[in-house]
């Protein structure tokens, strides 16, 4: 069997039986099941939610995004090998640690297959949550022009590329566009200050304005319950992205929890220690893959400035990257999911197959 194979890289289109059209992303699809399924598998699987909550079935691909845009490379690899088994068994590992500290949950109910998390509803919080231990990437390219306020908090001179930030630095920002709020441009991912989200938390879809402490809280404490493990590990965890959104549990009671995937290589920046002590970065994320695409390209503009967005979709769309580069992402991926994991890395042979049939015999969502 070829590798490609065994890589799902189209995941929109499994005949599931769903109540709603399926959301796609650019790495997960969502099926939102009916009512009626929901209710059934509340019930026969016992899960701790309210019994008329909504759940969705959500699988994940392998596809590899990055500034905007699929990518794809030579000898039919449509995507990265294990990257999305990765991805989900990363995550699953860090939301067990957040319930061992006594965080939040997050929206997954069941994992029954590496590629599918079964998840329940959750009314999201329209921010990224962002929190930046390490100065670099955008941040740095900022400051290195001269700017020192972001998200409404002042860095001081002096500071050099990739170095340790003083503190644990929270800079939020916009998730969609969001209207008619006072100093936000509508516009998607514009960074917002503490006091935008305090003085408009209705608009950003906070309940109640303690509620900007209480993410707060659970982002800091979840950076650092991942930084340590990681440092144990002998890697750094550099900055990363959470969401947060609010479910109604089995007590009918509203509760903060998180969402979508968390510490993982696409969702943060994860570094070699021992190279990042002797003077260099070596990434164990998707930024090694971010930064491979724009020496690769003669003109990294393309992939830089968002003015020449048809540009980059069709540099991805005509160009197919050696597959060796995607191989390469695959080791990065697999080898740090073994690692925060301790457990071989659970593969599939015929991913598509696999999940049909488990849905069709054991959750009974065919058709």
């Amino acid at each position: 069997m070829s590798l490609a194979h065994t890589v799902l890289a189209v995941n929109n289109d499994l005949p599931l039986r769903v109540g709603a059209p399926v959301h796609s992303g650019k790495v997960r699809s969502v099926y939102w099941l009916t009512a009626a399924d929901s209710e059934r598998l509340i019930r026969d699987r016992g899960y701790p939610v309210a019994a008329d909550t909504p759940l969705a079935v959500m699988v994940i691909s392998d596809r590899i995004s990055a500034f905007e845009c699929i990518w794809e490379a030579e000898e039919g690899l449509a995507g990265v090998p294990g990257k999305g088994a990765a991805l989900n068994a990363i995550s699953n590992h860090w939301f067990q640690r957040f319930r061992e500290h006594g965080l939040a949950p997050s929206h997954i109910l069941e994992t029954p297959h590496p590629l599918v998390w079964i998840v329940q509803k959750a009314r999201p919080v329209m921010i990224e949550a962002i929190a930046r231990q390490y100065i670099t990437g955008s941040m740095w390219r900022a400051y290195s022009k001269g700017e020192r306020v972001f998200c409404g908090l002042r860095l001081p001179d002096g500071l050099q590329k990739d170095q340790k930030l003083p503190e644990l630095l929270i800079t939020p920002s916009t998730k969609g566009i969001l209207q008619g709020i006072p100093g936000v441009p509508a516009q998607d991912d514009v960074n917002v200050s503490r006091q935008n989200l305090s003085e408009h938390f209705k608009a950003f879809g906070f309940r109640a304005a303690s509620d900007v402490d209480h993410y707060e809280a659970l982002l800091r404490a979840g950076f650092d319950v991942i930084s340590a493990e990681l440092a144990a590990l002998g890697q750094i965890f550099v900055d990363t992205k959470f969401e947060f959104g609010y479910v109604t549990d089995a007590q009918g009671q509203e509760q903060l929890i998180y969402m979508d995937e968390v510490g993982t290589p696409d969702s943060s920046r994860i570094w070699d220690a021992a190279q990042w002590r002797a003077g260099r970065v070596v990434e164990n994320s998707k930024e090694g893959f971010r930064q491979l695409l724009l020496n690769h390209f003669p003109d990294p503009d393309i992939l830089l400035n968002k003015d020449r967005m048809q540009e980059r979709l069709a540099l991805a769309r005509n160009n197919l990257l050696p597959a060796s580069v995607l191989q390469a992402v695959s080791a990065t991926y697999i080898g740090l999911a073994e690692k925060i994991t301790g457990q071989p890395l659970p593969r599939s042979e015929d991913p598509r197959r696999e999940i049909l049939a488990l849905m069709g015999s054991e959750f009974g969502l065919l058709g």
